[in-house]
């Protein structure tokens, strides 16, 4: 057995220890301090008929709202935990217009094929890379899957750069209980993947830096040139663009 697949089989045995019994009270403990994940979601603009994935659904709280704001959506989900997509599948068949696919997969390994898609038009990882031990897989494996002209939206943890540095410590000794690391090169890793694909990559940080947001844009097809891109993070005050 590789080494590759039995940190995958590890990883998905913690998950489903961890979330066994903590997935029936998740959603309610989580909306406290998971912020920004309403915002992503508004800001999908899926049109009809298009496809949504979510690397790392968990309980499906994000998806079955996506189903509520885009009603002829198709959805699709992925998680490494079987635990936590036994309540994915039993809250979409209660909330969401628009019925949804579910897969246990890992999120650096999976394919669109196994959905019975060539690709999506958008993905979503929401709170999902800061407990992913090879979280910059995962976003390659989640660029790979876009279709042409599709979107990559990213929430998570970011470095509460413009927070009070005890607030920092607690948080972060709060969330390496629940093996969650923010991942402070996050920005850097998008906007390394964006100028090696010509892609556009938008970025802001939010709460004075409690959370961070991305949205990576593939292009809808091969740009004959890149540009030098140079953007630079801009806070709360707006986002970074990376252009093709």
């Amino acid at each position: 057995m590789s080494e590759v697949h039995q940190t995958e089989i590890s990883h998905q045995r913690r998950m489903d220890h961890m979330y066994r019994y903590q997935r029936h009270v998740y959603d309610l403990t989580r909306k406290y301090y998971l912020f920004g994940r309403d915002t992503l979601i508004r800001e999908l603009n899926v049109e009809p008929g298009a496809s949504v994935l979510e690397v790392g659904c968990g309980t499906g709280r994000n998806l079955a709202l996506i189903g509520e704001c885009f009603p002829r959506a198709r959805l699709f989900g992925l998680d490494i935990s079987a635990e936590m997509l036994a309540s994915a599948a039993a809250k979409l068949s209660r909330r969401s217009r628009s019925p949804a696919m579910l897969r246990v997969a890992d999120a650096t390994s999976f394919e669109p094929r196994s959905f019975g898609e060539v690709g999506f038009d958008r993905i979503v990882i929401s709170y999902s890379l800061s407990m992913i031990p090879d979280w910059q897989g995962a976003i390659d494996a989640a660029i790979a899957a876009l279709n042409p002209g599709g979107s990559l939206h990213v929430a998570d943890f970011g470095q509460q750069e413009r927070l009070p540095a005890a607030f920092r410590r607690l948080l972060r000794g709060w969330l390496k209980r629940f093996h969650v690391t923010p991942r402070e090169a996050l920005f850097d890793v998008l906007a390394e993947r964006a100028r090696r694909n010509g892609a556009q990559l938008e970025r802001r940080a939010i709460g004075r830096g409690y959370a961070w947001l991305a949205v990576y844009h593939r292009p809808s097809a091969a740009p004959s040139s890149r540009a030098n891109p140079a953007a630079a993070l801009r806070g709360d005050q707006g986002a970074a663009t990376i252009p093709a």
